[in-house]
């Protein structure tokens, strides 16, 4: 009796997930065997990324529930009314010698210019969402700029999470009064503090004194003259 060499050939069919194993004699014969389910396989959620206007539709009509994932700060100064809060990032307060350095250098510069937190990942995040939240809830994760909210939905894609959704660009493309907001600025202008506000509001001060300067010589050059002493002396 002839010897019967075998060759194998794997072919998937990825609408089922499994995985054929065909063995193939000299006679062209094939025995199919038992499937090889792989194992740990997970399907994960499309993240669904959205601009302002069709948030508020996902809201209303598809009852999505609003999670803030920015930073205490920023969300103390102004967020949506009836959001939920979850920081991705928490302010780091740890002493070690190599975080004070860190701490210090940060304070000095980001910190002092735009009024950022020296943070660091919260390790309770996807935790935190799990006590409030069940996987099946729909999501709309929100932050400043798009960035730690995109971060949040994978961690929460990984965590079991289908239904979430993104703000594109983060609050800072959000017009005012799209949402019903709290806090003491707008949404877009959340994330700005430090010495940055204040020399916005320098700027704002000293383009009003000078559009008014102008608006003053052009309507009343003669006493625009006198005031600056412009005028020639007889």
């Amino acid at each position: 009796m002839a010897g019967i060499g075998c060759s194998s050939t794997l072919s998937s069919t990825s609408n089922f997930r499994t995985s054929w194993l065909v063995s193939e004699t000299h006679s062209g014969r094939a025995t199919p065997w038992k499937p090889l389910h792989r194992k740990n396989l997970k399907i994960r959620a499309e993240v669904n990324y959205v601009n302002a206007e069709e948030a508020k539709k996902l809201i209303a009509v598809e009852e999505y529930t609003i999670l803030d994932v920015r930073d205490k700060n920023q969300y103390d100064r102004a967020h949506i009314k009836s959001c939920y809060h979850v920081p991705i990032f928490i302010e780091n307060q740890d002493n070690d010698f190599g975080t004070i350095i860190k701490r210090t250098v940060h304070n000095n510069f980001s910190g002092l210019f735009f009024g950022l937190p020296f943070t660091k990942p919260n390790p309770d995040f996807v935790s935190s969402v799990k006590s409030q939240f069940s996987p099946e809830r729909k999501l709309l994760l929100v932050c400043q700029e798009g960035l730690r909210s995109n971060a949040a939905a994978n961690k929460l894609e990984q965590a079991g999470f289908q239904n979430i959704a993104c703000i594109t660009s983060g609050l800072q493309s959000v017009k005012p009064g799209t949402f019903d907001t709290v806090g003491t600025t707008e949404l877009q202008d959340a994330g700005k503090a430090g010495l940055i506000t204040v020399q916005g509001k320098i700027s704002a001060i000293l383009g009003t004194v000078l559009i008014c300067a102008y608006l003053f010589i052009t309507f009343f050059p003669d006493q625009a003259e006198k005031l600056f002493q412009l005028a020639p002396v007889t």
